[in-house]
């Protein structure tokens, strides 16, 4: 067996070839004798085409969570620009994308061992012109119907659907010792999309505009990006042969109480990330308008990206404190935190104090993404102690706990991002109802504590197998 040396690095002088000679690259990319827990091979070969890998993945990924975005940023625009849709139409336009892309996301997870991580990673690269290209031509004419809108925002989960494929892809490459740090990037720097396209978009549709908006460059000015993405993971990654489907581990995690419990926690947190990152950009619209933009030279500027950036850069703070102090306490912080700025909100809008408010919700976001890595740490140790105790039981488990718990993650991570429908739409109805967000915060509140209280029980109550485990 070859090794195409224009592929794979030499090991340092004198360095035995054993480990090097595994490993095979076919037509189409495809790489034989994969093996990160190998040292000699992750130190030679392994570790600088991991990395190759994981800097395109975060690439396409962070373009998918801009896609993913797009409408909770056009949306707040529409009105302006001469589209006669009700407050209600606005929301499900916000909220849409978060369907479709949650519910992508359990496909996506199987599209990888199927076709390969780059090859899968360059169709779902090219799928984000769909979505980009069919939101230009649908604002560029304000007697566009509603209901092709909402098409078009759907489409727009295609980027959603991307977060699952990448997680899956590069849990392959890398070794169980450095996974979870290959992993938390892959996620922060998807992340980080979302604010950086409510940072852009406002700047490219107003810029020069004058009295106008030139809203189609909203979804034109990725386009270079997602192709020179999709160019690159055609060129530079890789399909591990190694990588298989795991559908028995996927239906025994289906079947495991604890799965749900954690898709419940997951909504609170990330499905809070992602359903605010949405909606905030019309809050700030609606609450105070003359804040929603501020003039930079011909351009206009909106402050809603720093929420999803606080989110997003709070993500790892989460995750390193949770291996510390445990997932369960700063899940439990996070949702005591989280509730009390939630009351904080309601209790300070009839002041009309603009920055009071955006500090409360950076708050509300450093919260959430706080919370997002500390739940998303909780799953494996979970899954670990229960795996312990089936196998004491019943002396053997019919799929091992890291199978479930590896399948438990892309599976929770899909649940968790329904929470970016569940919360525009419950703005929306309280909106309707009473003309005002205030019901809504407080059902948040609510549901914040409930959480809170389902952490406890389940994971840090007194003398139960969870608490006892360090979950």
């Amino acid at each position: 067996m070859s090794i195409d040396q224009t592929e794979l690095r030499t090991g340092p002088a004198g360095a035995p070839a054993a480990a090097a000679s595994r490993l095979r690259i076919r037509p189409g990319r495809w790489v034989d004798g994969w093996d990160p827990e190998d040292k000699q091979l992750w130190e030679t070969e392994g570790r600088p085409l991991a990395t190759v890998n994981l800097r395109w993945s975060i690439f396409c990924e962070f373009l998918g969570f801009v896609v993913w975005q797009l409408w909770s940023i056009m949306a707040v625009q529409l009105p302006a620009a001469g589209f006669d849709f009700s407050t209600s139409q606005i929301f499900w336009l916000i909220s849409m994308p978060s369907l479709v892309g949650a519910t992508l996301r359990i496909p996506y997870t199987f599209m990888v061992p199927r076709f390969g991580g780059r090859n899968w990673t360059v169709v779902s690269a090219l799928l984000l012109l769909v979505p980009s290209i069919g939101l230009a031509l649908c604002v560029a004419n304000p007697q566009t119907p509603f209901g092709v809108m909402l098409l078009v925002a759907g489409l727009a989960g295609f980027g959603g659907g991307n977060f699952a494929s990448s997680m899956a892809n590069i849990t392959y490459f890398y070794p169980a010792a450095e996974k979870g740090y290959a992993l938390g990037l892959n996620a922060a720097g998807g992340n980080l999309g979302a604010a950086v396209a409510q940072l852009v978009v406002p700047l490219a549709i107003t810029v020069g505009a004058a009295a106008s908006l030139n809203l189609p460059l909203g979804g034109l000015i990725w386009v270079p990006l997602i192709l020179v993405a999709a160019w690159g993971a055609r060129k530079y990654m890789h399909n591990l042969s190694h990588a298989t489907g795991d559908v028995a581990g996927s239906v025994a995690a289906l079947r495991e109480p604890h799965l749900w419990i954690m898709a419940l926690l997951y909504i609170g947190t990330f499905g809070s990330f992602i359903g605010f990152s949405g909606v905030f950009p019309k809050l700030i619209k609606d609450m105070f308008p003359e804040f929603s933009s501020f003039a930079v030279g011909t351009a206009a500027l909106s402050l809603a990206f720093l929420g999803p950036l606080v989110g997003s850069l709070t993500r790892p703070l989460g995750g390193k404190l949770a291996d510390r102090f445990g997932g369960a306490r700063m899940t439990v912080a996070a949702f005591a935190t989280m509730a009390v700025i939630a009351l904080a909100v309601v209790w300070t809008l009839p002041l009309g104090n603009f920055w009071l408010f955006l500090a409360l919700f950076l708050a509300l976001f450093t919260a959430s993404g706080f919370g997002n890595g500390a739940t998303y740490r909780m799953i494996p140790r979970i899954f670990s102690i229960r795996g312990q105790r089936e196998s004491v039981a019943f002396g053997r488990s019919e799929v091992d706990s890291q199978r479930k718990s590896s399948a438990a993650l892309g599976l929770i991570s899909a649940i968790g991002a329904y929470g970016g429908f569940v919360i525009p739409q419950v703005l929306s109805a309280s909106h309707a109802a009473g003309g005002n967000y205030n019901a809504a915060f407080y059902g948040f509140v609510a549901a914040y504590m409930l959480m809170l209280a389902v952490t406890w029980a389940c994971y840090l109550r007194p003398g139960s197998a969870m608490a006892k485990g360090g979950v």
